[in-house]
């Protein structure tokens, strides 16, 4: 009797594995050793303890990761964790480390694991890289998926240029991206500095049923039971999320189609040009609208939601204006609430206004932007902006900086303190254009979408 009890308890253990691998699912930790990984970056302690990686913190390390062998392009993962509410980790997938590109650090994309307050797990971040490509703000109903005391479980889903994860079976992040097609699958152990707080100096996550299922992918995708929102990194593209929910380019990568001179008939004949997939407003004098001067959409819009990717030049100013009328006629740049778009460390007009309204992605001259993350001159930063029933909200890179109410007492009170005192109703329009703002500095724009809410 206890010889059958024994058999029935084995098959129990075994079948589901055995069911895995009937369907094409590939075993990537044999639950003995580290057979077919090997460690990158830092000196954490990764070992083997009945059927579990146990990653472990080590002061003044950089960051650790223990990597396949192999290399995977599409793919379905699943992984249990289980990880110390004091430490941060990740795992990396289609991730490299290559001599020419820094030396070898490893790069690419990370799913977050995230024990903290913050609440970031499943958020997708581009490892020594773009920074932050989905954080939890744009999901904020996922943000409790992780228990932390518990294993979790965890599902990436990277085929083509969708990669979506699932926390807990909770849909988590959506991407759209084609950075990098291929790489190999890692486990973090965050660094740590000796100065730590001592209960952070040699804490664990742990890691177990870790398998990866390359083919049939189509018939082995995830149902969607909920609809999240989807970001899309590939520029000027429309992605079928974002048809479906009613998006479309304002800029379509090759032409001016859509945008002509503020207070002008026809796209400035100076000072903007086209190329390589960006809408560039070019150098002259750092003056106001001095050059090509700003340009406006042909459409106006009321409530919308909008976003662009800008990258600036050291010292650059620029913005994007909505709600703009051209009713002023103002001899400088024309009239509307300003998204600020600005070098905070190398131009003047980051210290003027008041308590910095004139800085990165702040309402100009009335709200200041705070919580904010730039990514650093030269490379690519995402605005959003969205309006709804007088409800303003400006984002940078995945996180909200700002919100106010337009018509408001408190948004009347800001104006009239404000240089804009003189324009009677003064950013109330019911509706109007959207603006890309020539101030004499080098700006790229790009994957201009805007959808009317």
């Amino acid at each position: 009797m206890k010889k059958n009890l024994l058999i029935y308890m084995l098959l129990l253990t075994f079948f589901p594995v055995l069911a895995q691998n009937s369907q094409g699912w590939e075993n990537l930790f044999n639950n003995y050793d580290l057979d077919g990984w090997m460690q990158k970056g830092g000196k954490a302690k990764y070992t083997v303890v009945d059927g579990v990686i146990i990653g472990e913190t080590v002061p003044d390390s950089p960051n650790s990761f223990l990597c396949t062998v192999k290399e995977y392009s599409d793919f379905i993962l699943e992984l249990e964790l289980f990880i110390d509410t004091s430490m941060n980790s990740g795992i990396q997938i289609r991730s490299l480390s290559i001599p020419e590109y820094r030396n070898g650090v490893v790069h690419g994309y990370q799913v977050e694991i995230d024990p903290s307050k913050r609440g970031w797990s499943g958020g997708i971040y581009d490892e020594q890289a773009r920074g932050w490509l989905y954080t939890m703000e744009s999901n904020t109903g996922a943000k409790p998926a992780l228990k932390n005391g518990q294993w979790n479980k965890y599902r990436v889903e990277a085929i083509g240029n969708s990669i979506k994860t699932w926390v807990n079976d909770i849909p988590t992040a959506d991407i759209i991206d084609d950075a990098v097609g291929s790489g190999f699958i890692a486990l973090q152990v965050h660094s740590i500095k000796a100065s730590e707080k001592p209960w952070t100096l040699g804490t664990q996550v742990k890691w177990k049923n870790i398998h990866i299922l390359t083919k049939n992918l189509a018939k082995n995708r995830k149902k969607e039971t909920k609809e999240i929102v989807q970001l899309n990194f590939i520029p000027n593209t429309i992605s079928d999320y974002e048809k479906k929910n009613g998006w479309k380019l304002l800029f379509d990568g090759n032409s001016t189609k859509g945008w002509r001179g503020a207070y002008k008939e026809i796209f400035p004949e100076k000072g903007w040009e086209v190329k390589d997939g960006e809408l560039v407003v070019l150098t002259s004098a750092g003056a106001e609208s001095a050059n090509g001067g700003d340009i406006v959409s042909f459409e106006e819009f009321s409530d919308f939601e909008l976003v662009a990717d800008f990258k600036i030049t050291e010292g650059a100013n620029s913005g994007i204006k909505y709600y703009v009328t051209e009713k002023e006629n103002n001899q400088g740049s024309a009239i509307g609430p300003e998204y600020q778009i600005l070098d905070d460390k190398n131009h003047p007009d980051a210290k003027l206004g008041r308590d910095g309204n004139r800085t990165m992605s702040s309402l100009y001259d009335l709200i200041t932007a705070k919580n904010k993350r730039v990514n650093p001159t030269g490379e690519w930063n995402k605005a959003r902006i969205i309006s709804k029933n007088n409800h303003v909200e400006h984002w940078l890179n995945g996180m909200k900086v700002l919100e106010y109410e337009r018509g408001s007492t408190e948004f009347r009170e800001l104006v009239a303190a404000s240089k804009y005192k003189v324009w009677p109703g003064f950013g109330e329009a019911e509706k109007g254009r959207i603006l890309l703002q020539d101030h004499g500095n080098k700006v790229s724009f790009r994957s201009l979408k805007i959808r009317e809410l």
